[in-house]
């Protein structure tokens, strides 16, 4: 059984199905729709893992799911474009920066080179920097478009995804596991959660206590509109705060037509609270009284109030923008609906900056899959099936 109609969860149940072709699967979505959530709310951005520390699980799995991301979209028609990007420095004081994420897409395998102010204006003529970052292996897809087709294949192959199956209740046993719902209880000889926003909260479910409580951090997203939207060629992107785990606002042309900008990363209200006007009063005070929130807070005060300045002013956000392109204007741009990230945080503030995962005799929960993890999605769901093949052989 997997639990999470997301694409982690989706690319979890296809690989279980192509290693046991024998095995019957059961996926289970409390949404009315897969793909709901964190998969279906960001950017569509193709990583190449030019961030990611050389060695971790995010830069190994990023490198091979995106491999297996673009070899998928090819066998079973889902439009992407290996479009490109910029990462740019806007003045002097990002050059150090900018030449360690260099140092690192290098390191892990990255097709990137460093290029000048004038072959960034060839690449992109409204763009302000003094150098930049080419990675032209970065691509854009439509995510859900994937879980679809995911979740099709899924199906044809003889398997099951429920749809409103909200998971209330774990009990795991010697000889396999029950899984509640609103509606009924399943038994199966394995459960994989890969639940996302609530990830920690099944995990406790099933008797686990993770090392981590996830936090919730809303991104909100403008389309730009009318003759600017030709301002971005591809993808224009900053060069991010090294101590804060988000990519800053960027522009992004979209797989479906048309560019976005965004996100920015401020604390939200509730862990699907996606308008800023929506609270959950039980997960905000969760947040609010979290020794690991108060902490990170703590650390990244400047930050995090630069942020909600950004959420709260969309000239200061605008403002963020024309850094990377000086002509773009608040009258360009028209809010869309926001993504929420789920960012596990340690006790004493620590962000957890890799992939990673909780397991019992029966049980796998990812307990934090940010980004990339949708363009590695193929490549964890590889990992977590190893993990359980290996369990079940001891």
């Amino acid at each position: 059984m997997v639990v999470g109609g997301g694409i982690v969860g989706l690319s979890t149940a296809y690989s279980l199905s192509h290693r046991n072709p024998s095995l019957s699967i059961l996926l289970l979505e409390k949404e009315a729709s897969l793909a709901s959530h964190q998969t279906g709310r960001n950017s569509g951005v193709i990583h190449s893992g030019i961030y990611y520390k050389p060695g971790s699980l995010k830069a190994e799995t990023c490198r091979v799911g995106k491999a297996r991301l673009e070899r998928f979209c090819a066998d079973f028609g889902v439009p992407m474009d290996r479009c490109g990007k910029v990462i740019v420095a806007v003045d002097e004081t990002e050059l150090e920066a900018l030449a360690k994420i260099l140092e690192r897409g290098n390191s892990n395998g990255v097709e990137c080179r460093l290029i000048e102010t004038d072959e960034l204006r060839e690449l992109e003529p409204a763009a302000a920097g003094v150098k930049a970052i080419h990675v032209p292996e970065t691509g854009i897809v439509d995510y859900s478009r994937v879980c679809a087709v995911l979740g099709e294949l899924l199906v044809k192959a003889g398997h099951q995804i429920e749809l409103g199956e909200k998971v209330v209740a774990i009990q795991e046993s010697d000889s396999g596991v029950e899984v509640s719902t609103g509606k009924r209880t399943i038994r199966a000889k394995w459960a994989i959660s890969c639940a996302g926003l609530y990830s920690d909260r099944v995990a406790k479910m099933a008797g686990i206590e993770p090392k981590a409580k996830i936090v919730p951090f809303r991104g909100e997203y403008f389309r730009v509109t009318g003759a600017a939207a030709g301002l971005c060629r591809n993808l224009i992107y900053p060069v991010p705060d090294p101590s804060f785990p988000f990519l800053g606002v960027h522009f992004t042309r979209m797989i479906g037509g048309g560019t976005e900008c965004g996100p920015n990363a401020v604390p939200s209200m509730g862990r699907e609270a996606y308008r800023k006007t929506d609270i959950n009063p039980g997960e905000l005070w969760e947040t609010l009284t979290y020794s690991g929130f108060l902490r990170v807070a703590g650390k990244h005060l400047r930050t995090g109030f630069a942020e909600i300045y950004r959420s709260a002013s969309k000239r200061a956000f605008v403002r963020a923008l024309q850094r990377l392109v000086p002509a773009i204007q608040a009258d360009d741009l028209v809010p869309i609906e926001s993504g929420i990230r789920a960012q596990a945080v340690l006790p004493d503030g620590s962000l957890v900056d890799d992939f990673c995962f909780e397991q019992t005799a029966r049980c796998i929960h990812v307990v934090n899959a940010p980004s990339p993890a949708a363009t590695a999605a193929l490549a964890i769901g590889d990992v977590i099936v190893d993990r359980m093949q290996v369990a079940v052989a001891v």
